[in-house]
């Protein structure tokens, strides 16, 4: 039998005699686990049914779709759709409202996606290597020997092409724009490398043109915009003409906008997918 310091008789120290962080220890030991388990658990339905319950009762609540006394239905949604066209010459509301009454929203949108750009090229580049962009090029630079993929994108890419380019240039006379046709575009180019190899695509888009499309894209649409709210806030005419609505060459600066926007977001898509397509950065 062993000494126990705490029972000057030896032996074991019986249960009331213990201290608090003993007793604690030995639940811990014997029936904590499954016990802190159960909590998590009970923790963690109650709380979905509370949130789930809050959800439904915010749904109850909600007005009926389309009603007119609803809240988001005041005099912001009806100056866009009254008058927008008359002031920015853009039969796409969505189109007029983020790219003239919202610009410098889609403004900082576009800067996101820049800064995550430069920001993982900066990651690439912290263990020493000159150019981690131009590394991933030449690993990726051979076509796939896939008669399939490769003709199947010759006769894909240039229709795809042509549809993206239709998206950001109608995007203001309908659906569409410069995040959705830079989107398609940006796709087309994925393809493009895909079956033909980086060394193919390096012919009309490298790290340079990557560089100098988005920058001055950039730049752009920070002057045009400055100038369009500066003119704005001091009640000057413009000079843009917005032209007739409905005609492709209408909506003032819209329609540059959008092409701005199309090109930061292609290749800005075509980025990532050449620094990832490896399943991992280096």
């Amino acid at each position: 039998m062993t000494n126990n310091p705490r029972r000057p008789g030896g032996g074991r120290a019986p249960y009331h005699n213990k201290t608090i962080g003993e007793r604690f220890g030995e639940w811990r030991r014997r029936s904590g686990r499954s016990a802190f388990r159960y909590l998590y658990n009970t923790v963690a339905v109650l709380s979905c049914l509370v949130l789930i319950g809050v959800l439904l009762a915010t749904v109850v609540e909600m007005p009926v779709f389309g009603d007119p006394a609803a809240p988001a239905n005041n005099e912001v949604p009806r100056r866009y759709i009254e008058q927008g066209p008359e002031e920015n010459g853009a039969l796409n509301v969505v189109a007029g409202m983020i790219l003239d009454y919202r610009a410098f929203d889609t403004f900082g949108e576009s800067c996101v996606l820049f800064v995550a750009a430069c920001a993982v090229i900066m990651l690439l580049r912290g263990d020493g290597r000159r150019d981690a962009f131009d590394t991933l090029l030449h690993e990726m630079e051979e076509p796939r020997h896939d008669v399939i993929l490769k003709q199947v994108a010759r006769l894909l890419v240039p229709i795809i092409m042509l549809f993206g380019f239709y998206i950001v240039l109608g995007g203001h006379l309908g659906p569409g724009g410069g995040f959705s046709g830079g989107a398609v575009i940006g796709a087309a180019m994925i393809l493009y490398a895909s079956a033909f190899g980086t060394r193919a695509a390096r012919r009309f888009f490298s790290y340079r043109t990557f560089r100098l499309t988005v920058s001055a894209a950039l730049l752009f649409y920070a002057a045009a915009k400055s100038y369009s709210f500066y003119i704005g806030a001091n009640h000057l005419p413009s000079g843009i003409p917005l032209g007739t609505p409905g005609n492709i060459l209408s909506a003032g600066l819209i329609l540059p906008l959008n092409i701005a926007v199309g090109l930061i977001v292609a290749c800005v898509m075509y980025l990532f997918y050449i620094l990832f397509s490896k399943g991992e950065m280096l």
